[in-house]
């Protein structure tokens, strides 16, 4: 996909479309592209799943549950740690083809500092924060949740690098304005709104969660009303900034993606409907554009916030 309509400057980086593959949908930016048909120059961004400063197992088994209208993961944030991402991964990658992000996260604020450190020694892109991982039992939604320790993190890692910042914030909290409005003021260049929403399952037979972790964090259709209401509540703090958010939360169509832009994202995030169909990026690029030239609008972007109160 190469229109210009679709073109973005996002925190300084050119993106050839406003979509973003999600943190923890695509593997580590190769998974999707055995499928036949797909590409990466699809979108504008390819998020890489949550990496730590050591290896991790993740969570026991079972770890994805498909819901009504979504779907239930804990994988526990398994990846192989930063310094193989770094030297075995991301020279594999082709950045010919779209942007690279990073997804650090941590249990310590010194982790956090830490792998972003590394990463800003390396080829990649931008880096996000991931202080909202609902599945972790130490750190991560615990920072989330919290407005003055996801500051901390976000000036830890701000600390660390001079690339682009996105943080990725939590639904699960009180007031999610007010929490970015405290990371904004720690140095993020963007956020990622919203991660998945807290969630359960359980199998009346056995009398046991489905899922072994016991929760696991909920994605899809079903959370896209809140998703919606939340990134809506964050453009309220982050217009006059122009920083771009990244709306995510069941976004499966054209429509679904338009409906973020006019609620104030900059960029549209794509996950669980992956799952669904590998092949949905360029019908929701199509799609954007068609509206754009049924309502006689010269690029995307013109769209961005748009949503008229009552």
């Amino acid at each position: 996909m190469s229109d210009p309509r679709l073109a973005l400057n996002f925190c300084g980086l050119a993106f050839a479309s406003p979509l973003v593959l999600l943190s923890g949908c695509v593997g580590f930016g190769e998974e999707y592209t055995r499928v036949q048909g797909f590409s990466n120059r699809d979108c504008g961004a390819v998020c890489l799943k949550g990496t730590t400063g050591t290896a991790r197992l993740g969570n026991r088994p079972h770890r994805v549950y498909e819901t009504s209208q979504g779907m239930l993961n804990a994988i526990g944030l398994q990846n192989p740690g930063v310094d193989y991402v770094i030297q075995q991964i991301l020279p594999t990658l082709d950045f010919s083809e779209t942007r690279f992000i990073a997804n650090v996260s941590g249990s310590t604020l010194e982790e956090y500092h830490e792998v972003t450190r590394k990463f800003d020694d390396s080829p990649i892109d931008a880096i996000e924060i991931n202080i909202s991982c609902p599945n972790v039992r130490e750190g991560g939604v615990a920072f989330g949740n919290d407005p003055a320790m996801s500051a901390r993190v976000v000036a830890a890692c701000r600390n660390a690098t001079d690339k682009p910042l996105i943080t990725k914030l939590s639904p699960n909290q009180t007031d999610i304005a007010d929490n970015a409005r405290r990371c904004l003021e720690a140095g993020s260049d963007a956020f990622a709104v919203i991660n998945t929403l807290m969630g359960m399952a359980i199998d009346i037979e056995s009398r046991r969660p489905h899922i072994g972790n016991n929760q696991g964090g909920l994605s899809g259709p079903a959370i896209k009303p809140i998703a919606l209401l939340k990134c809506h509540q964050v453009y309220q703090v982050t217009k006059n900034h122009q920083i771009p958010i990244i709306g995510q939360g069941g976004i499966c169509t054209a429509e679904d993606a338009l409906e973020f832009l006019l609620a104030g994202a900059s960029a549209i995030g794509i996950g669980t409907a992956l799952f669904y169909d590998p092949l949905v990026l360029p019908g929701i690029n199509q799609g954007i554009l068609d509206y754009c030239e049924r309502h006689h609008i010269d690029h995307f972007s013109q769209l961005i916030g748009q949503l008229q109160h009552y």
